[in-house]
This record gives structure tokens, C-alpha cells and sequence, in this order.
């Protein structure tokens, strides 16, 4: 006898893509309310994202060190990850000081572990033709939207404009790493956990800064400062948890299915 959990996903699994694009927003929003009610500190929800991706790190690291290979990582997404952390612990140190700012080295350390692991150590393994997301397609975007767009607040010019832009580079850090797995079809285990890991913090991220704008009724937003700046730091977390929701249906369908290697249909990410 089937449980009912597995007959839920079984007629979920059936459905034509629509009514599945229905089901994810109506979960994810039914997601946020029991979040609002369980958790009453929503600042947790963010120091549980950077959490989660420290985590994430460290099921790379077991990898790296466990199978010696780095096959079907990006030293890319890795790099950019790198990026985005040195700039956000900087903004940290000049602008505000606390465990966002721990949290953000100790994960900035394991990162620039693992990108030393995939140069040096593990090279040989590096699958560098399927990592081919050219940088310059999100590294240039980013610098003219910072630079454009940044907080109205009073801290110097330059810590405004580097704060905007590991905001913008956050957003987009995975697409290599969703570029090499488009690349190869198959994702063995770890790197999906990975992967997913990355998903359930970015999802965590975005609910932490909407359920702020819903609490305070819109004020976060004006404490952001004025013009689009607030609309872009919203967009941004709301893009980074969609980039990344169509592999996590497809990693929890692969959990509930029993297989071990995920394996992604033409189109996926």
C-alpha cells in the first residue's frame, strides 16, 4: 500500500507543466505563511540560509576529499562565489559587524578551499569544456547595474556600489554550475546535494527579506532608500530562488524515486 505522501507526488508527477508551475507558487507561498507563524526572529531565516550554503560547502568538501575528483563541478560558480563573499565580507567590515559577517568567512575560507582543490590538486579531473559559462555574460552586467543602481544610504560612495554589486553577483553565481550539469545531463550525488543545498538557501534568503517587507508593511523598503534599489534587491532574491527551483523539483523527484545519480531532461536549467 502506497503511502499518501507518495500518492500526492505520483498525481503531482502526472500533471501537465502549468498546473505544476501552479502547484510550486502555491507551495512556495504556503511555504512563507508557516514561516512567518514558526519562525518570530525572521533575521534567523538569513543566518539559516548562510548556514545552509556552509553546509552545502562541506558535502563538496566530503566529496573532494572522499572520490578525489571535482568532475561535474564549476571552478566558475565556485570563483564567482568567492567574488561575491570577499565583497560582501568587506562591506561588513566598514559598514556593519556581526554574525552574518562570521558566517561569511568561514564560508568564504571552505570556497577558496575547494577552487584551490579543482586547480591544483584535482585538475586532472576538471571537466574545463563543459565548464564553459563565459563570466564577462554576468560579471559585466553586474558591475553597470551596481554602479547604477545602489543604496541611497550615507556610507561612501564605493562601499554602496560594492554592496550593490555581490547583491547582483549572488543572484546569479550558479548559472555556470547550471551550465555544466545542462552539459553533462547526469549529476551524481553529491554535487545535486549540493546543488540543492544552494536552492533551499536561496529560498530562505528571499523568504527572510519578504516576509521583513510584509512585517514592516512596506518600511523596509524606504530604509533601503529611495529610487529602484529596494525593487532590485527583492528581484535579485527572487531570481536566484527561481534559477534554481526547476533542479530542485527535479532533485526531490529523483529522491522520492529512488535514484541515487539525477538525471536531467533536455531543457532543464
Amino acid at each position: 500500500m502506497k503511502s499518501p505522501i507518495h500518492t500526492v507526488w505520483s498525481w503531482v508527477r502526472r500533471q501537465p507543466p502549468k498546473v505544476k508551475a501552479f502547484l510550486a507558487v502555491i507551495t512556495g507561498m504556503a511555504a512563507l505563511v508557516l514561516l512567518r507563524f514558526i519562525v518570530h526572529d525572521h533575521d534567523n531565516l538569513f543566518v539559516a540560509a548562510e548556514a545552509v550554503h556552509s553546509i552545502g560547502i562541506c558535502v563538496l568538501i566530503y566529496k573532494l576529499m572522499k572520490e578525489k575528483t571535482c568532475a561535474g563541478l564549476s571552478l566558475k560558480s565556485q570563483e564567482l562565489t568567492a567574488i561575491f563573499l570577499a565583497v560582501r565580507l568587506y562591506c561588513s567590515f566598514v559598514m556593519e559587524y556581526d554574525i552574518h559577517t562570521v558566517l561569511d568567512l568561514a564560508t568564504l575560507g571552505t570556497t577558496l578551499w575547494v577552487i584551490f582543490m579543482i586547480r591544483f590538486k584535482l585538475r586532472a579531473s576538471y571537466m574545463e569544456d563543459k565548464d564553459n559559462f563565459a563570466l564577462y555574460y554576468v560579471l559585466v552586467p553586474c558591475v553597470v547595474l551596481a554602479v547604477l543602481i545602489h543604496p541611497s544610504t550615507s556610507h561612501n560612495i564605493l562601499n554602496r556600489i560594492s554592496w550593490a554589486l555581490c547583491v547582483y553577483l549572488e543572484a546569479v553565481s550558479v548559472l555556470p554550475q547550471l551550465r555544466v550539469m545542462q552539459n553533462t545531463k547526469i549529476v551524481e550525488p553529491f554535487t545535486a546535494h549540493y546543488v540543492f543545498a544552494l536552492g533551499v538557501a536561496r529560498f530562505l534568503s528571499c523568504a527572510h527579506w519578504v516576509l521583513q517587507v510584509v512585517d514592516t508593511r512596506g518600511r523596509l523598503l524606504v530604509a533601503l532608500g529611495y529610487g529602484l534599489w529596494p525593487s532590485m534587491v527583492l528581484i535579485s532574491e527572487i531570481v536566484q530562488t527561481f534559477i534554481l527551483a526547476d533542479f530542485c523539483y527535479y532533485y526531490v523527484k529523483s529522491v522520492f524515486g529512488g535514484q541515487l545519480v539525477l538525471r536531467l531532461p533536455s531543457g532543464v536549467v
